[in-house]
């Protein structure tokens, strides 16, 4: 289950590699202009470091994108069965969907394709999984993930938006059973 690039592997994260993905998502999602940051909002950031804890979760799969030598560029969480999709919101009540949640990529390979390809990586995962769609949710603050979703053809889904610490978090989804 490991798909390459020219640049780049797609495959499941390893548990040696957990700590510095960690790193990787604060280190991401901290540099995003307008985010909470960490102090902020410890508990958010402590999930984001917490891989062992996400990967330990039923129908969960931590992808990631190495380049040759082994190093981290991105990574995308994928959930098989919405009930533990693990973020607010109705989107654990969503029927016959897979999840994505948690699209990072590293400041050295950014703008190289590496979270679109995350992103169409789990849609191939949900087509060859039977589902009928992707969900996700995402936010203003993240106009790089935003602008691959729309460009992959997600479409906002309101009845998955909710609020956050005081911000708002907006869902999406694909629909994939017609394609």
């Amino acid at each position: 289950m490991a798909l390459s690039a020219p640049d780049w592997t797609i495959r499941p994260c390893k548990a040696h590699e957990y700590a510095a993905l960690g790193k990787l998502l604060v280190s991401a999602y901290a540099g995003l202009p307008g985010m909470p940051t960490p102090q902020q909002q410890p508990d958010y950031y402590a999930m984001l470091a917490d891989v062992g804890t996400r990967v330990a979760r039923p129908s969960v799969t931590v992808f990631v994108a190495t380049d040759e030598a082994g190093q981290l560029l991105g990574s995308i969480d994928y959930i098989d069965d919405m009930t533990h999709y693990g973020s607010g919101g109705t989107a654990p009540t969503i029927a016959d969907a897979a999840g994505l949640r948690l699209l990072a990529v590293s400041d050295v390979a950014r703008g190289r394709g590496v979270g679109k390809a995350l992103v169409l990586f789990c849609i191939e995962q949900a087509r060859r999984a039977g589902k009928a769609r992707v969900v996700l949710h995402t936010t203003k603050m993240m106009r790089a993930a935003w602008k691959i979703y729309e460009g992959l053809g997600f479409v906002r889904f309101p009845e998955l938006d909710f609020q956050q610490s005081g911000f708002d978090v907006f869902g999406f989804q694909l629909d994939i059973a017609q394609r």
